[in-house]
């Protein structure tokens, strides 16, 4: 059961920018609900972009307090915020051995190309591991967003058509790519009877059945290593019949009322964004979900600022001014953004009338630090639901190439998930805390 349900009061909602950004104070209206929760749900936000950040202009020299040390030319957009972030330097995913692999292991640490036997591997990835234990009472136990780009991403440091999500068979889990699209799966509620649904959930359900006995069937003709592929599709089988019977336990359940209009077509950039980031915000004050991550444009966002350049050449600064300077206007641009995301966490009320922000964790990084280094990655981290972590600072790991694995351990034992190890992590990382 969801935690709770919108009445059907509506405030007042307005659009911003020829009807495509929202403005929140609509929001206002899903907390205001009567709820039987007394204290509010921790919530997860994993987000990420391609290629990093410009080397001399993004990054602090010095480590300690953002009131101290100040905030860098990239940084300075989160300057209202600075008590309230985080940036963690020498993190290094011990798992990307490939800068063109974009987003792939980036929640997941997994040596993909590297692991013997195999082709391609890859493991569940660290949002996926929170929706485990933090999606249990919700109707989507994550979701999992990505961007619709001309190129499938290739050029935005992702691979083709990838979210930054993979499922525990290690398989990718299709994003939601466009704000149309995020706004049906939260507010649509369908047209179809019950019946007409439960016989859906039916149909698909006897064609499971129908691929798992061939499949039985098949196994004892099989090779050892052929046996382990088709076990590993048996638990990818599984996962579908637990999302039917998830489906079937929320199909009398309606889906909160939306008190604005459905977004346009054809958004994309800093407008896409801007709109993803606010329906998050709608996610997560209904109690959808509870955990989110997001693959972000970056090609569109630099069409939409004027810069021609794909996100991998404009990469490759270093010898021209033009692409410098266009690097720097991007991390500014990221930051923007990011900033715009806070500010609304923290206009929006949870279920208890505190800020929304205060019991969510997010961060935001990418999949290299500058260029093509896989070394020291980015992490931006904010929000107010890990209690024990001390915000507004520098945070100069004492270990290089610490793994980005511990710091993803972290975050998930300060969301209340009871997991010792995730990937290659040895262990968590101390610094974060007190």
């Amino acid at each position: 059961m969801p935690a709770f349900i919108t009445n059907s009061h509506t405030r007042r909602s307005f659009l911003r920018g020829a009807g495509v950004c929202l403005a929140l104070p609509f929001l206002e209206t899903f907390a205001s609900a009567k709820v039987s929760q007394v204290a509010p749900p921790k919530r997860m936000i994993f987000l990420g972009g391609g290629f990093g950040f410009t080397k001399d202009t993004f990054y602090p020299e010095a480590a300690g307090p953002f009131s101290q040390i100040g905030l860098t030319e990239g940084l300075t957009p989160l300057k209202r915020h600075q008590q309230d972030i985080t940036l963690i330097s020498h993190l290094t995913n011990l798992g990307a051995t490939d800068p063109h692999g974009g987003s792939v292991s980036y929640l997941t640490g997994a040596n993909v190309s590297g692991t013997a036997g195999k082709r391609f591997f890859n493991s569940i990835s660290c949002d996926q591991l929170a929706a485990q234990h933090l999606g249990r009472d919700t109707r989507f136990a994550s979701l999992t967003l990505s961007a619709n780009e001309s190129d499938g991403g290739q050029n935005s440091g992702h691979g083709p058509g990838h979210s930054l999500s993979w499922d525990a068979s290690g398989n990718p889990i299709p994003g939601i790519n466009e704000p149309r699209e995020l706004f049906r799966t939260i507010f649509a509620n369908p047209a179809d009877s019950r019946a007409e649904i439960d016989a859906r959930l039916r149909k698909k359900q006897s064609i499971l059945d129908v691929v798992r006995l061939n499949g039985r069937a098949m196994k004892q003709q099989l090779s050892r290593g052929d046996q382990d592929k088709l076990d590993e599709y048996f638990q990818g089988v599984r996962q579908v019949e637990q999302a039917l019977e998830r489906q079937a336990e929320w199909a009398d359940i309606p889906k909160p009322e939306a008190d604005f209009p459905m977004p346009g077509e054809g958004l994309t950039g800093e407008t896409e964004i801007r709109l993803m980031y606010d329906l998050i915000i709608a996610a997560l004050q209904t109690d959808s979900t509870r955990v989110v991550s997001y693959r972000q444009p970056v090609c569109s966002m630099l069409l939409g600022m004027g810069v021609s350049l794909k996100a991998h050449s404009l990469s490759h600064y270093g010898f021209s001014e033009t692409r410098t300077q266009a690097s720097r206007a991007r991390d500014q641009k990221c930051t923007e953004l990011f900033a715009h995301f806070l500010d609304r966490l923290k206009e929006a009320k949870d279920i208890d009338g505190s800020r929304l922000y205060d019991n969510c964790i997010v961060s935001f990084g990418t999949n290299l630090r500058s260029g093509h280094e896989l070394k020291s990655l980015p992490a931006l981290l904010s929000g107010g639901g890990a209690k024990a972590i001390q915000h507004g600072r520098h945070l100069v790991l004492p270990q290089k190439d610490t793994p980005l694995a511990n710091y993803w351990l972290t975050l998930l034992q300060q969301a209340g998930a009871p997991v010792d190890r995730f990937s290659h992590s040895t262990g968590i990382i101390p610094e974060l805390l007190g």
